[in-house]
């Protein structure tokens, strides 16, 4: 039986403007983040996620991202995980999805 062709997909996530000084967080914020890492190392432990990461700077601004790059065989598939991640479902980050070309791996 021949397996399926993965692809690679990207999305990047903006924190949303309110939320760019930590000191303006709730502690229901702070544990939507929480979740929202869970549901990354859930993707990442099932092989879907290929990585996951952040830029890092205090206070954060429009120039900070995260990204997330998922293995999938659709992009339709993609945007569903990207969809269902729940910072972006609880509007704590919005989310855009790219078609993503893997062009070198560190050994």
């Amino acid at each position: 039986m021949d397996k399926a062709r993965k692809n690679f997909y990207c999305y990047i996530l903006k924190l949303n403007p309110d939320f760019y000084r930590a000191e303006d967080w709730t502690e229901k914020d702070s544990e939507l983040i929480g979740i929202h890492f869970d549901y990354l190392k859930d993707l990442c432990e099932k092989g879907i996620l290929f990585l996951a990461g952040r830029t890092v700077n205090e206070p954060m601004s429009d120039r900070d991202l995260g990204i997330a790059i998922l293995e999938t065989e659709t992009e339709d598939e993609a945007r569903s995980y990207m969809q269902n991640d729940p910072a972006v479902k609880g509007n704590l980050m919005t989310a855009e999805l790219f078609s993503f070309s893997l062009a070198l791996l560190r050994k």
